[in-house]
């Protein structure tokens, strides 16, 4: 049984969320509390597998608030946001600081948003109390790139990089030791339409190399990252002498849109024994096959390991298809790729 303790100020999303949890036989409701002095009550009383948390609070808000469990008792927490710029931001904080997933909030009709995406939230908090929390230490911007130049400037290889629950830290980690002329880099993470827009620049105070949210039709170019759009499909397209970035609203894939199938799938057919895959951290198996066609057409494809994963799901999926060349834990992930780009040998397509 999973024990939950539900924190937001809202006596109705109280309300709402007790009853979505209390209809599923594995979760257990043992607390809510309207604050953050509340809930840390709550938390030594119950001692509750995962928390869920708002972020905007009386008394104190919840980054705060998280930013001292994170610190003092690192335990699953999954925060409850509203879907504007200003959560988007305070969002990628928690994140950041160690929350393991996050629900979108709307700020109309927020009772009948969370019964609809009810199986949504059921499953992150699921996925959350097998997460593993680790306690909170800040990475400083552009703390990494300590991997000096090593001549990556062409448009001979396409990095692909696909990750879910967990994947802000995780991402964060690997671009970080990027140098600025890394080899053009195609990024899907699983997150809300409206956050990757504050993801991405977040995500560039880390990195030498320029990180910014994929534009329909611009120029894929070395010594930059394109992160997908939050509600849509990126994919790779060859016109010409060139790659481009192509963006498209189709139906979900695997469950999801952005799909990282569909990342992978496309540099597959593009770039082929040019592609460079990864997959991190993340619920669910999106990213399996579509990294098992990158290998199949001759690229390099790594996978996180289990024991750095936040959540090893998308990486244990792959891994299980045949489709991950090589298992790393998370600090060996930047490095690995890089060498292989360094790599002169060009892999013949598997079959």
């Amino acid at each position: 049984m999973i024990k939950v303790l539900i924190v937001d100020d809202s006596a109705l999303i109280r309300q709402i969320l007790t009853s979505i949890f209390s209809a599923d036989p594995e979760i257990e409701v043992v607390g809510t509390a309207p604050d953050p002095h509340v809930a840390r009550r709550l938390i030594k009383e119950k001692d509750p597998d995962v928390v869920t948390l708002d972020i905007e609070m009386p008394k104190m808000d919840g980054i705060s608030f998280l930013e001292k469990i994170m610190k003092l008792r690192p335990m699953p927490v999954v925060m409850i946001s509203s879907l504007t710029q200003e959560g988007a931001e305070a969002t990628i904080r928690a994140l950041e600081l160690g929350a393991v997933d996050v629900v979108g909030k709307p700020a109309m009709d927020v009772q009948a948003a969370l019964k609809e995406s009810h199986a949504d939230i059921v499953a992150k908090v699921k996925a959350a109390s097998r997460a593993k929390v680790r306690p909170l230490v800040e990475k400083p911007a552009n703390a990494g790139n300590r991997r000096t130049r090593m001549g990556y400037s062409s448009t001979e290889w396409i990095i692909a990089i696909g990750a879910s629950t967990g994947g802000v830290t995780a991402l964060r980690d690997v671009l970080s030791d990027f140098p600025a002329d890394c080899p053009a880099t195609l990024v899907t993470q699983h997150m809300p339409a409206h956050f990757t827009a504050t993801f991405a620049p977040r995500l560039d105070s880390h990195s030498k190399a320029a990180v910014s949210e994929a534009r329909h039709g611009e120029r894929v170019l070395p010594g930059h990252v394109y992160i997908a759009p939050g509600d849509q499909h990126l994919r790779l397209v060859k016109s010409g002498a060139n790659y481009i970035c192509h963006l498209d609203d189709g139906p979900p894939v695997t469950g999801h849109r952005p799909s990282v199938d569909v990342l992978f799938d496309s540099v597959a057919e593009a770039a082929g024994n040019r592609g460079i895959g990864a997959i991190l951290t993340g619920m669910g198996r999106d990213g399996a096959d579509g990294l098992l066609r990158m290998r199949n057409a001759g690229a390099r494809t790594f996978g996180q390991d289990e024991a750095s994963s936040v959540v090893y799901g998308m990486p244990k999926a792959a891994q299980e298809v045949g489709a991950v060349e090589l298992q790393l834990p998370l600090p060996q992930v930047a490095a690995s790729i890089l060498d292989a780009c360094g790599d002169s040998k060009v892999r013949a397509v598997r079959v």
